[in-house]
């Protein structure tokens, strides 16, 4: 859509989450007694650092979460909503970089997580608005489309479902024709992350977590026994180790994490829910959506019919409203049937990203 007929944002949405507006209300775990020593500290209280505190309280050790603000108030609550195995790079990337058998087992590792996610939100009954229908790769540029071939051998070879869409059919997979052709990949699909998260804390609390919110680490030092001390604004615990779990929102009290990697700001909107003819014209699968360009854009129709739509926008510093704007501008122009529909939402936050675009675990010091 020409940005001089496109109609104008309307500038009365609200500056948070949507997730956050439609999770169900976790219970303040501010103030509570602090343990003097602990086998494990958790510094950082969204998926990672709950999903390991329900773990090793699975396992009977003995372990604390430390949370600064609120449970999962950066990227946990504040993501697309979408669910699949990968990672930055491409499959024909990772196996460039590692080799075949290598980049198998790190790819597998991936179907791993998402098996995890998708198997305790079903055996524990987790309301997550959980929708299995894949996600689809769309190509900004005819070179991009050009490469979905290899991408889809490569794909099968690690025993995922690929596609490739020519952009003549891409009318049957979503409302555009914005885009040069797709590749169609399951599994993978869609979720609440606000709702996800919610089971997630449920889940941990039932196995015996010990979580606790406003209380920020300060510092970690290791003694000369090999324990740590974590000072924190409510006092010290001694810890034999110590999971830094912070992501995008790692500060100083963990220097040797913050210095490998960049936060990276992305913004969301959501627009009202729509007439069910226009969601459908939009997503006629109901799959996930993104596409190839650098500054990414990612999308879905919500259950409740809403379209939700992100991207990287800028890497420098930026507001709420002006990401709105430029999301929205761009969320027309792929979806031009949505002008008129109103945005109810727009929220941003921070990934972390590393160096090599790849995840790091592992031991420091």
């Amino acid at each position: 859509m020409d940005a001089m007929t496109r109609p104008a944002l309307n500038r009365d949405y609200e500056r948070r989450p949507y997730w956050h507006a439609t999770m169900p209300p976790l219970h303040d775990r501010a103030g509570r007694q602090l343990p003097d020593s602990v086998d494990v500290a958790i510094v950082g209280g969204g998926y990672t650092g709950v999903a390991a505190a329900r773990k090793l309280a699975l396992q009977g050790a003995k372990a604390v979460l430390l949370e600064a603000r609120t449970l999962g108030w950066g990227a946990s609550t504040r993501n697309g909503g979408i669910i699949h195995p990968g990672y930055k790079w491409g499959v024909p990337a990772l196996i460039r970089r590692y080799g075949h058998d290598l980049a198998r087992a790190i790819f597998l590792e991936s179907m791993e997580a998402m098996d995890l996610v998708t198997g305790l939100i079903r055996d524990n009954d987790i309301d997550a608005e959980l929708r299995t229908n894949g996600w689809l790769e769309l190509a900004w540029a005819p070179g991009h489309a050009a490469e979905f071939d290899m991408e889809a051998t490569a794909l099968e070879s690690f025993g995922m479902t690929a596609r490739v869409v020519p952009k003549a059919d891409l009318h049957a997979e979503i409302g555009t024709d914005a885009y040069h052709g797709g590749l169609a990949i399951a599994p993978g699909g869609i979720l609440h992350p606000g709702k996800w998260f919610a089971g997630l804390v449920g889940l941990a609390e039932r196995a015996g977590a010990d979580l606790h919110e406003s209380t920020p680490v300060l510092s970690i030092r290791r003694q000369g026994d090999g324990r740590f001390v974590v000072e924190t604004s409510r006092g010290a615990i001694l810890a034999r180790d110590v999971l830094v779990a912070m992501n995008g929102y790692t500060d100083g009290a963990a220097p040797s994490v913050r210095r490998r990697i960049v936060p990276i700001g992305s913004y969301i909107i959501a627009t009202e829910p729509l007439p069910a003819d226009v969601a459908h014209e939009v997503s006629p699968t109901g799959r996930a959506y993104f596409d190839t360009r650098n500054f990414l854009s990612y999308w879905h129709v919500s259950a409740d019919r809403r379209l939700i739509f992100g991207g990287r926008v800028s890497f420098m510093p930026t507001t709420t409203d002006r990401t709105a704007k430029l999301l929205h501008g761009r969320m027309l122009d792929i979806h031009p049937q949505v002008a008129g529909h109103r945005i109810d939402y727009s929220w941003g936050g921070k990934v972390a990203m590393t160096f090599d675009r790849m995840p790091h675990i592992g031991r420091l010091g």
